[in-house]
């Protein structure tokens, strides 16, 4: 207890030698080129993290960061950046300067908006935005052409753009927690998707989703639905009304729940990447 009430007081002391009481010299870039700051309640990122012009991975989760330096931007070569969990109210622009970057993290954190200067992440495939304060769905993502998992659950989301179906590359959408009111139309016309995630949301009826042909997995629990979206074979639900055999017992509010939790494992190491699949467990685990 002690120990944390220090880390928090030297914390929130900017300056070079607190933050060298905090995470301790970084003189060495790391052999896996991979450098984890998570948790240690940073209120600014050590300069000497920008100098490491080789590091793949960098990890600042669970801080008090607000802004980045415009040295970050000099890090030319990373793939992975991880900023969840923070206090950022916009996206620092040295994020957008980052080549290489195909993996971003910026769930909870105080995000409403995102700039135009994103689309020059032309190399991003993951980005998490989840428990943010989008009101609306940020455009800017329809321009990330390599995009192939997006993570936007728990904001107030209430409709996305038809330009969405722009994005080919795209293959699993997380929408749970928002404030649909109808199943996005645009999804209708995205037969690539292999994953659609829209549980926790207020959608009354669902269209026939058996044309996308894509589509392995949908999510629809928790919605105040008077149907069960109708699917190819083969397509696994999750929701009142699925599938099951006749030996399989009702959910507690009366649904029909086909996937153990097994057979959502199997199917999301398949579909999904590695933090997909957490998110995927965590969703089914308390309703299995």
């Amino acid at each position: 207890m002690m120990g944390n009430v220090m880390h928090g007081a030297v914390a929130f002391i900017p300056s070079e030698r607190c933050q060298r009481f905090l995470v301790g010299d970084l003189k060495e870039m790391p052999l896996d080129r991979t450098l984890d700051l998570s948790n240690f309640q940073l209120r600014r990122l050590p300069m000497a993290a920008c100098l490491f012009n080789e590091l793949v991975k960098l990890y600042l989760s669970g801080n008090n960061l607000n802004t980045l330096p415009a040295d970050l931007q000099d890090l030319r070569k990373l793939q992975l950046l991880a900023l969840d969990f923070n206090n950022f109210e916009e996206l620092p622009a040295a994020v957008c300067q980052l080549p290489q970057l195909n993996i971003l993290y910026l769930g909870n954190n105080k995000l409403w908006s995102l700039p135009r200067e994103l689309r020059e992440l032309k190399e991003l495939n993951t980005l998490w935005l989840e428990t943010n304060r989008f009101i609306e769905f940020p455009n800017v993502v329809c321009d990330l052409s390599n995009l192939k998992t997006l993570h936007l659950g728990y904001n107030q989301i209430s409709k996305l753009p038809m330009e969405l179906s722009g994005l080919k590359e795209l293959r699993s959408i997380w929408l749970a927690g928002n404030q649909l009111f109808e199943f996005p139309p645009v999804l209708l016309a995205m037969h690539f998707l292999t994953v659609i995630d829209v549980d926790s949301n207020n959608i009354c009826r669902f269209p026939g989703l058996s044309h996308l042909q894509g589509l392995k997995l949908v999510i629809y629990d928790h919605n105040p639905c008077v149907n069960a979206p109708v699917v190819g074979e083969g397509v696994r639900r999750v929701g009142r009304w699925a599938d099951s055999s006749d030996d399989e017992e009702d959910g507690e509010d009366g649904s029909k729940v086909c996937e153990t939790l097994t057979e959502v494992k199997e199917l999301a190491t398949e579909l999904a990447s590695e933090g997909e699949l957490d998110t995927l467990l965590e969703k089914v685990r308390g309703r299995i």
